[in-house]
């Protein structure tokens, strides 16, 4: 039996190998995730030259991802559960790579249509199951280090996706086949290649890891049956269930949603119209238009990590996000009233803000909600506000198409920014534990457990 020194030594170890073995794992997968989920919007133009798919339709099918996405999250996560994360982020990434290898075979609206709902269908459950992997072999202590590296690492794989797009769109001709075929083939087998790999290099259990010692396995494992036996006991049998239809006639739900739908319209609109935005600087080919693309995402990864260092210090989180909103308002707003080259300088300072408003958002939930309605309040925030990510840019898409340009678009996220922003400031805020008038759990309803809120919380980018 280990004593308690060799215990929390052990544990360290584990946790320090954890995060310079399987972390980088989780990092290039989340690289292929960003690749295949907006190759798209480097292709945009190649699609409708080639295939005859206009912005209307390119913003549906961009779109359509996200209903797929809603649609099959939840039965994914049931399956991850009966089969494990390893076998299932396996399935995922050999689903999600081979989806997107067949848009290089695309004739048609309707084949594009039917592939974009597959490759959200196949996408979903694919955060949840790498937070659950973290919640099986990451400390407590250490899961929210491991959570939001990995989540910053969506702005750096954001960042990486414009110049690998760029390089393979100018494969065109190459073996007979267009640039933008390459770029959905070779993407898509990447993802499948890798998805193969990690099979064999991710470990189901932790007593199945060579790479740790007895000792370390033996530490590491008891401390996360410690906690699984601390969170059972914590739920008895007299729990109360929570009717998520009510909860949406909360108020303060409502704002959540409001406010989470706002960023996540401007996160997607971005993503899939950027692109397109920077082409309308003169002289741009597909090589510079996907390294131009990349200085807003690298601008943001910046942003993230000082909002989460101002974050760490400050009392209240509302009015850092009230900043991090504002910012994306000016910034969208500029870019959409001033020249081509520095339409691209202010959308760069707009990703720093809607990028570093998403993490600060997540803050907000959990310290105004009553911790017994936390998880399935974030899953309902979650969903609604995803919505975003069909509406944005099924939304540009039909402004370009009557307008013939995306800048009232842009000025439609500028407000939505803005109004964002006012909303933020009738969010209430739960006082700390311990504190006079604090929340008390009411008998017989149960503490929402950690991992739980944590894998809701992160359901999507």
């Amino acid at each position: 039996m280990q004593s308690a020194g060799t215990a929390v030594t052990g544990l360290a170890s584990a946790t320090r190998k954890f995060f310079r073995r399987v972390l980088p794992i989780m990092l290039v997968m989340l690289v292929c995730n960003q690749l295949n989920r907006s190759n798209i919007g480097y292709a945009q133009d190649h699609l409708q030259a080639d295939v005859g798919i206009g912005a209307v339709a390119y913003g549906f099918g961009a779109g359509l991802f996200f209903i797929a996405y809603a649609i099959f999250e939840l039965p994914s996560n049931v399956m991850m559960e009966k089969f494990g994360a390893k076998v299932w982020l396996t399935r995922i990434m050999i689903s999600w790579g081979t989806a997107s290898f067949l848009m290089a075979f695309v004739r048609n609206e309707t084949m594009f249509y039917v592939l974009r709902f597959l490759l959200g269908a196949a996408e979903a459950g694919f955060f949840p199951a790498v937070i659950f992997y973290f919640a099986r072999w990451v400390p407590a202590g250490q899961r929210g280090k491991a959570t939001a590296i990995f989540i910053a690492g969506s702005s750096v794989a954001a960042a990486l996706s414009g110049p690998i797009a760029g390089m393979l769109l100018s494969l065109h001709d190459v073996l007979g086949l267009r640039g933008w075929q390459w770029l959905f083939g070779l993407e898509g087998l990447l993802s499948v290649a890798v998805g193969i790999v990690v099979f064999f290099l991710l470990d189901a259990r932790i007593h199945d890891a060579k790479w740790l010692t007895a000792d370390e396995k033996f530490a590491l494992s008891r401390a996360i049956e410690e906690e699984d036996a601390r969170h059972s006991a914590g739920s008895g049998a007299g729990s109360v269930k929570i009717n998520r239809w009510k909860m949406l006639l909360n108020p303060q739900i409502l704002l959540l949603c409001g406010i989470y739908f706002s960023v996540q319209l401007s996160i997607y609109a971005n993503t899939f119209w950027l692109p397109s935005i920077v082409r309308r600087i003169p002289g741009t080919t597909d090589l510079s238009v996907g390294f131009l693309s990349a200085i807003p995402w690298v601008c943001a990864v910046f942003a993230m990590y000082f909002a989460a260092k101002w974050q760490d210090k400050a009392k209240s989180k509302r009015p850092l996000l009230v900043v991090a909103l504002l910012v994306a308002a000016v910034g969208t707003f500029a870019a959409a009233v001033a020249t081509p080259v520095l339409a691209l300088v202010f959308l760069a300072v707009a990703a720093m803000g809607f990028k570093s408003a998403s993490p600060l958002f997540w803050t907000i939930p959990q310290s105004g909600l009553h911790p017994l309605v936390l998880a399935p309040a974030i899953a309902i925030i979650n969903s609604l506000g995803n919505l975003g990510g069909f509406v944005a840019p099924f939304g540009f898409g039909i402004v370009k198409e009557q307008a013939g340009s995306v800048v009232p678009g842009l000025f439609a996220l500028a407000a939505a920014s803005t109004v964002a922003a006012g909303l933020v400031y009738f969010l209430k805020e739960r006082k700390a534990p311990g504190a006079r008038g604090a929340a008390e759990p009411r008998p017989g309803e149960e503490a929402v457990p950690e991992a739980q809120s944590r894998l809701a919380a992160v359901g999507s980018r």
